[in-house]
C-alpha cells in the first residue's frame, strides 16, 4: 500500500464499499494508515480520478481524503461526512466515519499549538460543529433496527467531543451529550462498564494512563492512604483534565471497602465502631473520632453499600447475616 498507484488505492476503496467493508474502509480513509506516506497518492486536485472509479459521494470523500494527504494543513476533508449522511438504514460506514472525524479532531488540536493562527480555540469548535453534525445523524436514526442503527457511533463521537470541551473549557456542551445517550435505547446494552470493575494496569499502560494507577488500586483494596496519596502525587493532572472532584467521589467506594475488611476480619455481625475508628486510624487519618465514623457508616448505609443500622446505645454497627455489603454492581 506504501507504493501503491492511484489507481490501485482507488480500486481498495471500491471493493471495500462494494463489500460493505466498513473496517477496511476506514483504514484506507484514516491518517493512521501507512497509505498516507505514499507520494504517489498526494494529488492537489484528484476529483477527476476518484469521479473515474468512485461514485457519488464516494468520490468527493476519497478525493477529500486525498487533498489532505497533499496539504494536511488545510485539513479540508469534512466532506467525507455526506458519505456518512447517505446511508439510509444501514451503519457499516461507521468505522469510516470514526476514522475521519478523529483525524479532523486530531488536525484540529494540531493547530490549537501552533500559535498566531487565528482564535486559539477558532479550529476545535469549528470541529466540534462537523463532529455534532454527525451526531445529529446519530441520534436521529430511528428508521433501523437496533442492530442496524447508526446511534451505536453517538458514544465514539461523545468521547471526541469530550475531549474538545474539556480542551476549550466548555464543559456544560456534554450535558446535552450525556442526556441523549441516556434517552437513546441502547443504554440497557452499556451494563458492563457499570458493574463496578477497575480498569486493569494493562489497560491504564496501553493509554498512557498509569496516573490512575494507584488510585484504583487503593479503591479496590480499601487503601484509603494509597488513594489520598495518588490524589496529592497526581492533583494537578486531574484539575487540568476537569476530574479531580470527580475522583474524590471515589472515597465513599473506599470506605465501603476498607470497613469491609473490618467485617471479614471481625467474623461477626455487631461490629465495635471503635473498630472501625482504629481502621481510619491506620489509614492515618489522625483526627477522626467516633462521631465521624457513625457520619461515615451512617452515609453508606443510606447509599445501600451497607445493610444494618448503627446501635448507639452499644455503640455498635450492626449488619445484616446475609450479604451485608452488597456488590457495587447492584447498588443504583
Amino acid at each position: 500500500m506504501a507504493h501503491s498507484t492511484i489507481n490501485q488505492y482507488l480500486q481498495q476503496v471500491y471493493e471495500a464499499i462494494d463489500g460493505r467493508d466498513g473496517s477496511f474502509c476506514s483504514e484506507l480513509l484514516s491518517f493512521k494508515h501507512p497509505h498516507v506516506a505514499n507520494p504517489r497518492l498526494q494529488l492537489a486536485s484528484p476529483e477527476e480520478k476518484c469521479q473515474q472509479l468512485l461514485e457519488p459521494p464516494y468520490d468527493e470523500m476519497v478525493a477529500a481524503h486525498l487533498r489532505c494527504t497533499y496539504a494536511v494543513s488545510n485539513h479540508d476533508f469534512v466532506e467525507a461526512y455526506k458519505a456518512f449522511q447517505s446511508h439510509k438504514e444501514e451503519n457499516w460506514a461507521l468505522p469510516v466515519m470514526f476514522a475521519v472525524t478523529l483525524d479532523l479532531r486530531i488536525f484540529a488540536n494540531n493547530q490549537l499549538q501552533k500559535k498566531g493562527k487565528g482564535q486559539p480555540a477558532e479550529m476545535l469548535e469549528k470541529a466540534a460543529e462537523q463532529l455534532m453534525s454527525c451526531f445529529r445523524v446519530c441520534a436521529s436514526d430511528n428508521r433501523a433496527g437496533v442492530e442496524d442503527s447508526k446511534k451505536w457511533g453517538m458514544m465514539f463521537l461523545s468521547n471526541q467531543l469530550f475531549k474538545i470541551y474539556f480542551k476549550i473549557n466548555k464543559l456544560h456542551l456534554c450535558k446535552p451529550l450525556i442526556r441523549a445517550i441516556d434517552s437513546s435505547n441502547l443504554k440497557n446494552d452499556f451494563s458492563p462498564a457499570q458493574k463496578g470493575h477497575m480498569p486493569s494496569h494493562q489497560l491504564l499502560r496501553k493509554y498512557d494512563l498509569m496516573q490512575f494507577a494507584d488510585v484504583t488500586k487503593g479503591v479496590s483494596e480499601g487503601n484509603l492512604l494509597l488513594l489520598n496519596e495518588a490524589l496529592n502525587k497526581h492533583e494537578t493532572f486531574f484539575i487540568r483534565c476537569g476530574i479531580f472532584l470527580i475522583l474524590e467521589k471515589l472515597k465513599i467506594i473506599t470506605y465501603r471497602n476498607l470497613f469491609k475488611k473490618v467485617y471479614l476480619l471481625l467474623r461477626t455481625h455487631q461490629l465495635p465502631l471503635a473498630s472501625f475508628l482504629v481502621s481510619l486510624q491506620m489509614m492515618q487519618l489522625q483526627d477522626v473520632d467516633l462521631d465521624e465514623v457513625q457520619c461515615i457508616l451512617a452515609n453508606l448505609i443510606y447509599m445501600g453499600h451497607i445493610k444494618g443500622y448503627i446501635s448507639q446505645q452499644h455503640q455498635k454497627l450492626v449488619v445484616s447475616k446475609q450479604n451485608p455489603f452488597p456488590a457495587l454492581s447492584s447498588v443504583s
